[in-house]
């Protein structure tokens, strides 16, 4: 009988750890001196960046309790009323513990459930790259004061070998801790700051748990891999050595013409707009150009990004660009620009009779340089 007991026991003990908990409690303990009956606040990010309200509690005899449930673990933020700054602190269901001083509540101590056991380990980390790239920056204010050009070189070097290091370190992060929320949100920034590979970024979102995928950040970083697996696939197709892609467009009357019948022996596809000022810059360059080698066997043919019709019409007339235009008034939604994956302008492709692209981008100097080299033959 005392065997069967300890078996139920040991049993009950299992199911019990295995057992997710069903709510969150954050209890809270801020050392200094606070007034009973001051708010804390628990916010997350909404749309637009905006705070949303999440809960609102009191603080009573120093310490102070959330309580709530949560599908998924979110990062929320903690502000308490008349002190300056906030902690930032995951909500997963589960016991979490908060310590801080009043007035260092951006240093608190967060702990108690695995997705803020994990983000104390990256904070840790991070906190310590922190400080080594702020005693480089204080080297380089001195340097700078005493005007040492040497000492400032070697530590302009010194910090660009910081800043790799600091990005491989979150790389490295998202890569050790596939099961940590930080790391999804880590990715997200590293998607949209560029900093991260498209391939890097897939691989590192393939290895997230099923859980983290379900997350608002991990649904974003999907959405974002397939644009930015869209658009890669799309460059191969205005990649120097591949056919440019047809169109067809209105041209500055109304007519639909065809990039076919404007071409020449060498054409340039010039995006612009009349109200993009490094556009406007380039084109006395592009006419001077132009002139040089139009009879030679030099076409243009402008495609503009504008939102106006009018304004495109005079932006033609007022710089003298007396070659070809067509455009769908549409701004960067103009179909061609989607074509040639153009999402920023000037943008410009050189191609040869054959349609083949030849260069891309070239502006100023080069231009004419390439062009000289195709037609002064």
């Amino acid at each position: 009988m005392k065997k069967i007991l300890l078996s139920l026991s040991v049993l009950i003990a299992v199911v019990a750890c295995n057992q997710k908990p069903e709510g969150y409690t954050i209890t809270g303990n801020l050392r200094g001196e606070l007034e009973n009956g001051t708010k804390v606040f628990l916010r997350k990010q909404g749309e637009n960046n905006q705070p949303v309200e999440v809960d609102t509690t009191t603080i009573e005899n120093g310490k102070f309790v959330f309580t709530g449930a949560i599908d998924l673990p979110e990062l929320h933020y903690i502000f308490v009323d008349e002190i300056q700054g906030y902690t930032a602190v995951v909500v997963e269901n589960g016991e979490i513990e908060l310590s801080a001083q009043k007035d260092s509540i951006g240093l608190a101590k967060i702990s108690g459930t695995p997705q803020n056991d994990m983000f104390a380990a990256y904070l840790k980390k991070a906190q310590a790259m922190s400080k080594k790239g702020m005693a480089i920056n204080t080297d380089m204010q001195k340097a700078s004061n005493e005007q040492d050009q040497v000492s400032m070189s070697s530590l302009q070097d010194e910090m660009k070998d910081f800043q790799e290091e600091y990005k491989t370190f979150e790389i490295d992060f998202i890569k050790e801790n596939p099961t940590a929320l930080i790391s999804v949100l880590l990715l997200d920034k590293g998607i949209a700051t560029g900093t991260i590979e498209l391939a890097d970024a897939q691989l590192a979102f393939d290895s997230f748990s099923p859980e983290l995928k379900k997350t608002k950040a991990a649904q974003r970083i999907a959405n974002q891999l397939t644009l930015l697996k869209d658009k890669a696939e799309k460059s191969k197709s205005t990649e120097i050595g591949a056919k440019a892609p047809e169109f067809s467009a209105p041209d500055v009357n109304g007519k639909e013409v065809a990039l076919k019948d404007l071409m020449g022996k060498v054409t340039l596809i010039d995006f612009w707009a009349a109200w993009c000022r490094p556009c406007r810059a380039e084109n006395p360059n592009v006419v001077a150009v132009y002139k040089k080698y139009h009879d030679k066997g030099l076409n243009i043919v402008g495609v503009s990004l504008d939102r106006n019709a009018d304004d495109w019409k005079k932006a033609i007339a007022d710089d003298g660009l007396t070659w070809s235009h067509v455009s769908h008034v549409k701004y960067f939604n103009d179909p061609i620009a989607k074509l040639y994956n153009v999402d920023a302008i000037p943008a410009a492709f050189l191609i040869d009779e054959n349609g083949i692209i030849i260069a891309k981008n070239l502006r100023g100097p080069a231009l004419e340089t390439q062009i000289a080299a195709l037609l002064d033959k």
